[in-house]
């Protein structure tokens, strides 16, 4: 089988700084991780769109090779650019996020993509990894794209993982973000899946939410706002309590990366609880440096 396919958008990130100054990078959820599955040493593409001949998506591009992140999947859209968000943080590191992505072209990736070709490196993935930003940013024509695609990459024996990451404002209305998200989740393998994130969404606790999936099949890690981690459809149930807290400087990313620890570790072949471990290591790191993706020396 190939290697790890992570479906979605990477953004340009203004990082508004103390003195009212931003930083340039870039970032976006399924790009995180795919940086640090790379970074853990798995084979990642990359699949979206970006502009083309314009100065952020090629510095989209140089950063996907420096981080070793095949570029096969990615289509380029003459005279588009990609889509930007601004982060202002509060003195705990927690954060408000301002977007502007309405003409991305990652928003018509499945129009503009080879859905032949992309089948195809769908099928021979070892694990296909979304979130459901992309999920929103693709619209309800996309979503039927990618439901289909997942299912026959699932019959020929691609693992999916999927990390709800539900985000209000990218959804027309909570039943449509239900709608979807319930649509994908009985074709996963992995399912992540975070308290604040999803007791917005359904008004219960997230581990209700997490215990009626496991009944789908997948494989479900839940944390709740505690960082209490509940492990469910993997044998008997787990509850995994919180590690001693670390001074966080910017909580961007802590999913991201706890997404990337985890699965990295199961797909090494380690079990559950074990891959929690590696997850929660990687994202107490990451929260003690600024922005989603810490340099490569910070790395565990």
């Amino acid at each position: 089988m190939g290697g790890v396919i992570a479906l979605g958008e990477c953004m340009v990130e203004l990082s508004l700084t103390s003195s009212r100054a931003a930083a340039i990078g870039y970032a976006g959820d399924t790009f995180n991780t795919a940086v640090y599955l790379s970074r853990l040493g798995r084979q990642v593409s990359y699949a979206t769109a970006l502009g083309a001949g314009d100065p952020f998506s090629a510095g989209i591009l140089q950063l996907m090779a420096d981080e070793g992140i095949a570029q096969d999947l990615v289509v380029k859209a003459e005279g588009r650019v990609p889509g930007l968000y601004a982060i202002e943080r509060d003195e705990a590191g927690e954060r408000r996020f301002f977007y502007w992505r309405d003409q991305a072209p990652a928003r018509q990736f499945f129009e503009l993509a080879d859905l032949n070709a992309l089948r195809r490196a769908l099928r021979d993935a070892e694990l296909v990894y979304l979130s459901g930003i992309t999920l929103a940013v693709i619209g309800e024509g996309g979503r039927a794209t990618l439901s289909e695609l997942l299912a026959d990459a699932r019959v020929h024996g691609s693992a999916v993982a999927f990390d709800p990451n539900y985000r209000p404002r990218l959804w027309s209305g909570p039943d449509v973000a239900r709608d979807a998200i319930e649509a994908i989740a009985p074709l996963c393998r992995y399912l992540s899946v975070s308290g604040p994130d999803l007791e917005t969404l359904y008004d219960e606790p997230v581990h209700e939410v997490a215990a009626r999936w496991a009944t789908m099949g997948p494989e479900v890690v839940a944390r709740d706002e505690d960082q209490t981690v509940h492990l469910l459809g993997a044998g008997d149930p787990v509850r995994m309590e919180p590690e001693p807290s670390v001074k966080a400087v910017d909580t961007t990313g802590a999913g991201d990366s706890f997404n990337a620890g985890y699965l990295a570790a199961r797909l090494q072949g380690q079990e559950p609880v074990e891959a929690v471990r590696e997850g929660r290591r990687l994202a107490r790191i990451v929260v003690q440096h600024m922005g989603a993706i810490v340099p490569k020396n910070a790395m565990p």
